[in-house]
């Protein structure tokens, strides 16, 4: 999950296509900040903590308790306007959002559960109380399987396989193909497909952040997504680890930390 936070860290500068369009910037400099990608990303790992057990309905009311929570406290996040409303609403009703938001998310619930079948079922109800539209559900649970896959043991090519199959997404491009002409665009139908082809192109985890940088777009939230996966893959550099959590407060680095005590295990990196 702190590669999630960490691809929306870096990527936060280059949002709203002011990306270098190459590898080759500043990991961490003075606007590398948290936004709305990182507070969802903990407020739904919060909710799902204490999942187990529990019934589907109940798991919907914990995930929109702890995200309004979240979002009141961090209320200048970057929201987006739907989202906010949501957020202030006294009756929040999902919204049929196809948005990048239920993707950008659901990193936890990669790594809270021991079968993909029910990653997926989990990943469905973080999108569900918002991002109801089955292009919201269907990009939370691709960026969901493709980080249980990763940290599974699952092969590059196997991921890939299983993301074009059960969830019809176009992996056929290069990075070089997307590159040129891609900009911000917020539907996961143009997100979750750049960010696993970010993830699939790069060699190492620093190298799959600096490649979902370098495509553009929202590329807050399109590097957030593939840095989950990325983590889930390789693990993360301990001085990465380090920078990041310089740069977040201390009630977020406790969900981090409990989350940390109690994600399964992942691959040997």
């Amino acid at each position: 999950m702190f590669g999630a936070i960490l691809g929306d860290m870096i990527g936060a500068p280059y949002e709203f296509d002011r990306s270098p369009k190459t590898k080759v910037f500043p990991l961490f400099g003075k606007y590398t900040e948290f936004t709305d990608d990182s507070v969802m990303t903990v407020a739904v790992a919060e909710a799902l903590l204490d999942a187990a057990g529990k019934t589907d309905d109940e798991i919907r009311s914990d995930l929109v308790f702890s995200m309004r929570k979240w979002g009141r406290r961090y209320p200048d996040a970057g929201y987006g306007v739907r989202f906010y409303r949501w957020l202030r609403s006294r009756d929040p009703e999902p919204y049929g959002s196809y948005g990048n938001g239920s993707a950008m998310r659901v990193s936890a619930a990669g790594w809270l559960f021991d079968t993909l079948e029910e990653t997926r079922r989990i990943a469905r109800l973080t999108a569900d109380v918002t991002h109801n539209h089955p292009e919201g559900i269907k990009g939370a649970e691709a960026a969901a399987s493709a980080i249980f896959l990763a940290r599974t043991g699952s092969g590059r090519d196997e991921i890939k396989e299983y993301i074009i199959s059960e969830f019809g997404y176009d992996l056929s491009r290069t990075c070089d193909e997307i590159r040129p002409k891609y900009h911000h665009v917020e539907s996961c139908q143009e997100t979750v497909p750049e960010a696993i082809t970010a993830f699939l192109e790069g060699n190492g985890f620093e190298d799959v952040i600096r490649t979902a940088v370098s495509l553009g777009g929202d590329c807050d939230t399109l590097t957030c997504i593939a840095g989950g996966i990325a983590e889930a893959f390789y693990g993360i550099p301990d001085s990465m680890i380090a920078e990041g959590r310089k740069r977040l407060p201390v009630d977020m680095l406790l969900v981090l930390d409990r989350f940390n005590g109690q994600k399964r295990p992942g691959r040997s990196v």
